[in-house]
């Protein structure tokens, strides 16, 4: 038997939607209303398409005056100006930062350019108005959400709906509302900063039920764009040698394989230095260029955890932070056997948590059902309480606490918790850890 928790409240038409992508030079935020299609971009500067906020704070000496981003960067170096960048990783690592002659908490500084950046949200919607937010980060784990979590709790957010993505998983939910000619085949996504490569190719699985969506990633660190300022000769040699190894990664990504769609992001791509590139990669595919597609695929995932899509429950995405098999018990409910979810394939590791009650009798045996999505058979995990139980008593009731330490890893708890006024907790704790 199992006591579940109460279904949060629902979001309503109307409701405003985040997609933060935080990154450390430069970051986005995209938007939608809940009820609507439509994904905007906030920029910068009004009727423009500059989207990017540079993530760097600056304190003026002595005052407590600080400015973030584009206004950050132009008074860095002016005298009496201390800048901070590198918000995300000070942030990750944890250190004190000392500014000014003052040491800070790197954290906090991380959430004071979000507040700051979030008042460009004010003429839709101020900050305590936003009912969910999905911040998308290029490699997240478990410490990045913990900084978020500190980070967020500290925005004036009424809202508990605070999610994490990878670039990844960003990039899968942005195909996920294209149109399906767009995505019909394989799709690949070449990201460029100027100094590195990254390049995803997203194919999906039609065999499986749900589809199963799988993106596979590389970086490329010595694909190097020359600065203006390099003498002509010198640049026109580098970006000749660019644009072939670019052609041979590229040729690699295609060769044997049908690809609809690609997609050009970053400040990298916005020379050309690519020629035979883009012409190799336009021949019967569509090429699309852009720098936001991160943060609208934040604002499109966001949508699919609150209130999936037909299309979206039609696939699961399997990235390498997401949980591979669904993991459940066979129970009795109102007197029926029935399986009982706990953790639902596609989740992402470090978000994966359970809590539930249940009743046991004299078998002292939880019994787990993994079925992976990979093709491999379901299997049965069993874990087996120890001790005694109280005496006399017709049941005994106990907390099940699952959470996740790695992809492939689970942390069960159980925790005795007796049964009524006559059969008192015995305190009993077992842990058990199931690897995947």
């Amino acid at each position: 038997m199992f006591l579940e928790r109460k279904e949060k409240g629902k979001l309503h038409t109307g409701s405003v939607l985040v997609g933060y992508d935080l990154g450390d030079v430069c970051s986005q935020i995209s938007y939608c209303i809940y009820g609507k299609e439509d994904v905007d971009t906030v920029a910068t500067v009004v009727g423009t398409k500059q989207y990017n906020i540079p993530t760097v704070l600056c304190k003026r000496k002595g005052v407590n005056q600080w400015f973030y981003g584009k206004d950050a960067v132009k008074n860095a170096d002016e005298e009496g100006m201390f800048p901070v960048d590198r918000l995300l990783s000070l942030a990750r690592k944890g250190d004190m930062v000392e500014l000014d002659g003052e040491d800070y908490d790197p954290v906090a500084l991380l959430t004071l350019f979000l507040k700051r950046s979030m008042s460009l949200m004010s003429f839709i919607a101020t900050v305590d108005r936003i009912d969910a937010i999905m911040f998308t980060v290029d490699e997240p784990d478990d410490r990045l959400v913990e900084v978020l979590s500190k980070a967020s709790s500290n925005l004036g957010l009424k809202t508990d709906r605070i999610f994490c993505q990878s670039h990844t998983e960003s990039f899968y939910y942005f195909m996920l509302h294209q149109p399906p000619e767009l995505w019909a085949y394989q799709v690949i996504a070449c990201e460029h900063d100027g100094m590195r490569l990254k390049t995803y190719r997203l194919e999906c699985n039609k065999r499986t039920t749900p589809i199963v969506a799988l993106i596979e990633e590389q970086i490329y660190d010595t694909l190097v764009i020359p600065a203006e300022t390099e003498e002509e000769q010198i640049r026109r040699d580098a970006c000749r040698l660019a644009d072939e190894r670019f052609l041979g990664i590229l040729r690699n990504l295609c060769e044997g394989r049908i690809v609809s769609s690609a997609y050009l992001l970053g400040d990298g791509f916005r020379t050309e230095w690519d020629k035979e590139s883009i012409q190799f990669l336009c021949h019967n595919r569509r090429v699309f260029q852009g720098n936001n597609l991160f943060s609208r695929g934040a604002c499109f995932g966001l949508q699919e955890k609150l209130a999936p899509s037909e299309v979206g429950k039609k696939y699961v995405f399997l990235g390498r932070d997401k949980l591979k098999a669904n993991i459940g018990m066979n129970v009795f409910r109102q007197g029926r056997e029935a399986y009982y979810a706990l953790l639902d394939a596609g989740e992402n590791w470090y978000e994966a948590a359970k809590e539930c009650e249940f009743l046991l009798a004299e078998d002292r045996e939880l019994s787990f059902v993994i079925t992976p999505l990979t093709g491999q058979n379901a299997e049965t995990r069993l874990v087996r309480l120890g001790g005694r139980a109280g005496e006399g008593a017709p049941f005994t009731r106990y907390r099940l606490a699952m959470t996740m330490s790695g992809p492939e890893t689970v942390r069960v708890v159980v925790t005795d918790l007796g049964f009524g006024e006559f059969f008192p907790p015995s305190g009993q704790m077992w842990e058990e850890t199931l690897e995947l």
